[in-house]
């Protein structure tokens, strides 16, 4: 029921913002990219430290994901919402306030991650204060929204509002609740959970932060503006129903298939697994959906740029949700993970659905939003085809690529050796790197074509933009439930007529618009439905303790090896190594120490990470897996390997972090970072946080006189206070990696839990004299 007509006018000024910051984005996240492909067959351009592989990677799959996807998301929102509910947006400040804090909070990632400053976990690299910030937006952004809907003109929520009220309420638990972590720093933390719990939290984060910010709004975009450009309405109603509730029911368990052959417990991993494939078949259905919309309107698509570029998404759409159900099957998986593999799949989702849909909607909103004609089409056509010719080669070079390392490294001889070792897997996929670069810089120059059509668009608006005044009438409360539409069945008395009648309605989706008319309860649904899923798999894992069986050697980590640790994380080595050895035969006779026993076990166990925060078992192997590397190679190897890779290793992809032979430790900071480890229940004793500084100086001075012996039995120069060297504390990491449960009575790690190492060792102060 409706009132008298109301006039309002929309706010198209935040929307050309949000598509002005997609488009700036676009081009930044994507140029990094183009870089880290070149790093990869020519070392020389990584210049270090700011600007190595390992710290730009996650400035551009932030830049990708949160700053040009982000901001494009925020775009079709904010411009579709306000269409959908005949309603100006709750608020122009929260508007405002939104968009500059989320820019603020980008180049504060863009100042950050270079810098160092990192989680170190995939996807949610971000530091505290920054992760408060994000916070803070997310929820003026949530107010803005949910205010609207409580104003809106529309009595029933259209499709596309469903799938924005499920990414604003499930991006808030995902963000809050994976960031939990204890400052040691102003750009310091630790977070709370640790190994095992550390790893599930963080792919059920990141696995669904892929499902609820690059999949959940983009389809909530298709929907509206797929159809709008069409001229015609969704395919299916019903099909929306069962696609939107099966999405978000069944996403948020698929996270742990992430984490095959690892040290997670094999349920875990099996449940993702299975809802992972049964996640296809709703998704071919969102797919489905989308391209049936264009039924009647095929002839369309050769003559329009904006449907070559929503057709394209839509495909990719379906093919990245066929792709990874297969890749979350644990024999596929045990082929494609650590592979580039799995740098295809995303690119195809990356950059086919959610870039291709983003500039299609940002095409269709141009003339509308700057209210003149498109500078250009051939442009247009241009880019088209350009970004789909490089994305086809981006992908193909990846699988062709992933699949010869996987297919490498479980070969073996005749007498059970490995017939190839890691190097040479490496030399052999270099031409396909060579063909990613290719194609990733076939899609950047598509996308600045892309920028430059728009922006000559831009010049060509009006002085003034016309504000249209829009009418619609006012909502009236509800006093009655929507009339049901006359069915032969209802007029029958017959009771099992009348069963038939209820399930007629019940497919019809009369339950849902129901639902649709009250935007609280079908928000409490969407979040039930999420929390519910979620605890399913997080309570088991937290609180069964045989799910992460403790090994009485696994003692922690020394405050110096911590350090060490520290600036491993903060040059970002995950993003090229692994720390898991997963427990396949290819896998324990490659990474297995020189000095384990016959019969005994070398594959990564639970017990080993429980004092790890952050876990570090990686994605992705550019280099070897460095779990078991601890006393494999003496000191001066590492020496040696760290100030040029390509000494050791001559076709090494690794860049030189010659800083680390500059840069002096700081000791003062490793009291802190002790303190805060306690708190998230590293078991340090309370001298060890007290003296964590000397301690940290006293196995620096013991590290750096085992290494000034090796130097000086080769005749080499030994630098002048080399006990206070960052390489040194590094050295003290790896030498520690993986070697706890090979350690014999004897082998003490800790000595000075020895009240009597106590007494008779005198430390020094860091910075004073001996």
């Amino acid at each position: 029921m409706s009132g008298e007509l109301e006039r309002f006018r929309y706010d198209d000024d935040v929307v050309r913002k949000f598509v002005a910051a997609t488009l700036l984005w676009a081009v930044v996240g994507m140029l990094v990219g183009l870089i880290l492909a070149l790093q990869l067959v020519m070392p020389a351009l990584n210049f270090g430290p700011w600007f190595t592989f390992g710290r730009l990677r996650p400035l551009h799959t932030n830049a990708v994901i949160f700053a040009f996807a982000g901001n494009a998301l925020f775009a079709g929102i904010y411009h579709s919402s306000q269409r959908l509910l005949k309603t100006r947006m709750f608020s122009d400040a929260l508007s405002r306030f939104h968009f500059w804090g989320w820019q603020a909070i980008i180049v504060s990632a863009a100042i950050t991650l270079p810098l160092g400053f990192t989680q170190g976990k995939e996807y949610a690299e971000l530091e505290w204060p920054i992760d408060i910030a994000i916070a803070v937006v997310w929820v003026a952004f949530a107010v803005n929204f949910f205010g609207t809907l409580a104003k809106r003109r529309e009595r029933h929520l259209y499709v596309a509002i469903w799938f924005y009220i499920a990414t604003i309420i499930t991006v808030a638990v995902l963000h809050i609740f994976n960031n939990l972590a204890i400052p040691a720093g102003a750009l310091k933390s630790y977070p709370i959970y640790a190994g095992v719990q550390d790893a599930f939290m963080q792919w059920w984060y990141g696995h669904n932060a892929v499902a609820f910010f690059l999949t959940t709004p983009f389809l909530g975009m298709m929907y509206y503006y797929l159809p709008k450009a069409a001229e015609r309405p969704v395919y299916s109603y019903r099909l929306s129903i069962l696609h939107f509730w099966s999405l978000v029911f069944l996403y948020i368990w698929a996270g742990p298939h992430h984490l095959h052959y690892t040290a997670l417990p094999e349920w875990a991993s099996t449940l993702g697994m299975l809802f992972s494939v049964m996640l296809w078949m709703p998704s071919w259905g969102g797919m489905i959906n989308g391209l049936f919309t264009l039924r009647g309107a095929w002839h369309r698509v050769a003559q329009d740029p904006v449907l070559k570029f929503f057709v394209v998404a839509v495909t990719f759409y379906g093919m990245a949700t066929f792709e990874g159900p297969l890749l979350s099957i644990k024999s596929v998986n045990s082929l494609s993970h650590y592979t580039d593999w799995t740098i295809g799949h995303v690119h195809g989702g990356a950059l086919g659905w959610n870039g291709f849909l983003a500039f299609g909607m940002i095409y269709w909103l141009a003339p509308r939003l700057f209210q003149t004609k498109i500078y250009s089409k051939k442009m247009m056509e241009f880019h088209f085809w350009t970004g789909t010719i490089g994305i086809l080669i981006y992908i193909i070079s990846m699988y062709v690529a992933g699949i010869t390392q996987g297919l490498m490294w479980r070969a073996f001889n005749a007498d059970g050796t490995l017939k190839y070792d890691f190097m040479q897997s490496l030399i052999k996929i270099i031409p396909m790197y060579w063909f990613r670069a290719f194609g990733g810089l076939l899609y950047i120059t598509g996308v600045i074509v892309g920028v430059v059509n728009i922006a000559l668009t831009w010049a060509s608006r009006p002085k003034v933009y016309e504000d249209k005044e829009i009418e619609a009438p006012a909502l009236k409360p509800i006093t009655a439930p929507d009339p049901e539409p006359p069915s032969p069945l209802k007029e029958s008395g017959a009771h099992v007529v009348q069963i038939a009648y209820k399930l007629e309605r019940f497919i019809e989706g009369a339950w849902h618009r129901t639902w649709e008319r009250l935007p609280l309860t079908f928000s409490v649904m969407v979040g039930v439905a999420v929390v519910v899923a979620s605890l399913f798999e997080i309570l088991p894992t937290f609180l069964i303790r045989s799910n992460v069986p403790t090994i009485a050697s696994v003692e922690p980590l020394t405050p110096l090896e911590q350090y060490g640790r520290d600036i491993y994380i903060s040059d970002g080595c995950y993003n090229c190594h692994s720390q898991m050895v997963r427990p396949i035969r290819m896998e324990t006779e490659r990474y297995k120490p020189d000095f384990s026993k016959p019969g005994q076990l070398t594959y990564s166990l639970p017990g080993e990470f429980v004092y790890d925060h952050p876990f570090q078992w990686g994605s992705r192997r550019i280099g070897p897996d460095l779990h078991r590397v601890g006393r494999k190679y003496s000191h001066d190897w590492h020496w040696d390997h760290m100030m040029n890779p390509r000494s050791k290793l001559k076709k090494s992809m690794m860049p030189p972090y010659d800083y680390l032979f500059r840069d002096p430790i700081d000791f003062s900071a490793i009291t802190d970072h002790t303190a805060a480890l306690v708190k998230v229940g590293v078991p340090y004793i309370r001298y060890e946080v007290e003296n964590a500084d000397k301690l940290a100086l006293w196995q620096a001075k013991k590290v750096a006189g085992e290494l000034t012996k090796l130097l000086k039995a080769q005749n080499r120069r030994v630098p002048p206070n080399l006990q206070t060297k960052k390489i040194i504390a590094v050295i003290a990491y790896l030498q520690r990696l993986g070697t706890d449960i090979f350690r014999g009575p004897k082998d003490i790690v800790r000595p000075w839990l020895d009240p009597k190492w106590r007494r008779e060792i005198k430390l020094s102060q860091p910075g004073g004299k001996d």
